[in-house]
Formats: structure tokens, C-alpha cells, sequence
């Protein structure tokens, strides 16, 4: 899967020339750049077969093979959850990135709806840190890296760790109560959590958070609700407003600008 998130392309544009990116717990890579004047290094415990472009180093994160001050960017894409040794990746973190680097974090918020679900669907997901508040992330990502908190941005969900794109082989039974990961079905279902959400103040759709430390400033810090139910990628309101037309049954539905995927318009 994909994720599109607020800013992070805004981020890696900034950089200037020549500047070194880590993409901590990277997988086969959290974002994509066009730009060949970066030296970009993914990092995560096993490499994985499908790659994007950069070097990919395998290693712990909590003891990183790196000098002190190393990088001008990390970007910890939903991976932060998943650091067995929390504390101690935090003060590696801390360590290779630049004192005027900037720090790009995404996690999911514990107590969400979309979170329970993962977890109930693949039996934990690998989740040993559960943050449920902003301020379980600020505080400890500020007292163990140095680094000062600039910004929060809300996440919302698109759910498509369930489309059946996404899957290999048989996701189980439980797969059943989200039409069988059915693209259009997840459309759906995403749209009346985020249509309740406006009707009665709740958090259905809501995903987790984008902070902001060190020096980075994102340019945009509009919370992007329609999310792709294919890929993941967030969609600023006016460009999914732009792309979307009329359902003969009410709402307005439109195509993903980055997979094509079937969404409707939050």
C-alpha cells in the first residue's frame, strides 16, 4: 500500500540539494521522489523484493549503522508502532539526524475504529506501542530526540489494508463482514463512517496523526479526508472535489489520482 500524506512530498521538495533521507522502517519504500540530487536510504529489518528507488540497508533501527548527524530528513512513515525498543530508536533518531534537520512521523491512533479493526484482523498487526493522544507521541519523540514539536495534522482512513488489491491469498473469514474486501463496498462503508462523523461529531473516520519536529514546517496543513480505499493516498478537498462526479443515488464518486482506485467524495 501507499500513503499519500499530508506534506511529506512538500518536505522532501524543500530539501536542498544533496541532502540525505532516511526512511526508517521503510519496507519497500514510504514515498517516492523524482528528484536524483537526494541520497535516499531505507532502512528496515529484511529488504524486501519489490523496491522503489534508494538504498536499502538491513538493520535494527534502535542501533543504526550510521554517524552522528547523518541526515538532513527522517521520514517514520507508520512505523513507529511497530519498534520493539522504542526508546532507544528514538534517541538513535535523535542522533544521525541533523541538529537543523527535520523529523516526519505518522502513527496510528489506538483508540480509533480503523486501528481496531487492523488489529483484529491481522491478529495484532505487529503493534507493540499504542498511542492514544498526540501527546504520547510529542512527549516522548521531544524529551528523547531534542527535537522541538512544530505540528500535528489529523489522519483520516481509507481502509485498504482490506481491498482485496492488497491482499495475498485467502485474508480469512473474518473478511467477510467488509464485503469480502469489495473496493466499492469499502467506498461505501468509509463514506457513512465520515458522513456519521459530520452528523454527530464522532471519530469513525479518523485514522491516526502526521507531527512535525525539528525544522520542518509543512507549507499545507489541511487535513486531507478523502483517502483512497486502493492505495491509501490523501487527497486534498479540491483536487477529489475536481475529479469527482454524481452517483445516480446521491453522492459523488471519483477516481484515485494515483491508482485509479473507486472512491466516493467525503
Amino acid at each position: 500500500m501507499l500513503w499519500l500524506l499530508p506534506a511529506m512530498d512538500d518536505l522532501i521538495d524543500k530539501l536542498p540539494a544533496h541532502s540525505r533521507v532516511l526512511d526508517l522502517g521503510a519496507r519497500s519504500g514510504s514515498f517516492h521522489t523524482e528528484r536524483t540530487d537526494l541520497t535516499v536510504v531505507r532502512l528496515d529489518m529484511e529488504i524486501p523484493a519489490g523496491r522503489k528507488s534508494g538504498a536499502y540497508i538491513s538493520a535494527d533501527a534502535a542501533r543504526m549503522p550510521f554517524r552522528d548527524g547523518a541526515f538532513e530528513l527522517i521520514v517514520s512513515n507508520h512505523s513507529l508502532e511497530h519498534f520493539r525498543e522504542l526508546e532507544a530508536t528514538l534517541r538513535e533518531m535523535g542522533r544521525v539526524l541533523r541538529r537543523d534537520g527535520a523529523l516526519y512521523i505518522a502513527v496510528p491512533d489506538a483508540t480509533t475504529l480503523t486501528d481496531r479493526i487492523y488489529r483484529w484482523m491481522a491478529r495484532g498487526g505487529g503493534h507493540v506501542n499504542a498511542f492514544r493522544s498526540p501527546q504520547d507521541v510529542t512527549g516522548v519523540v521531544e524529551r528523547l530526540t531534542g527535537l522541538p514539536h512544530r505540528s500535528t495534522i489529523v489522519l483520516y482512513t481509507g481502509l485498504s489494508f482490506l481491498n482485496w488489491h492488497n491482499t495475498k491469498g485467502w485474508p480469512g473469514k473474518k473478511i467477510i463482514f467488509f464485503g469480502f474486501g469489495s473496493e466499492r463496498y469499502l467506498a461505501l462503508f468509509v463514506w457513512l463512517l465520515k458522513r456519521i462523523d459530520k452528523t454527530f461529531g464522532t471519530r469513525l473516520g479518523v485514522y491516526g496523526w502526521v507531527f512535525y519536529f525539528g525544522c520542518a514546517e509543512p507549507e499545507r496543513t489541511d487535513e486531507w479526508v478523502n483517502v483512497c480505499v486502493r492505495c491509501g493516498a490523501g487527497h486534498p478537498a479540491a483536487d477529489a472535489a475536481a475529479a469527482a462526479r454524481r452517483l445516480w443515488w446521491g453522492p459523488k464518486s471519483y477516481r484515485c489520482l494515483v491508482c485509479g482506485g473507486f472512491n466516493l467524495l467525503s
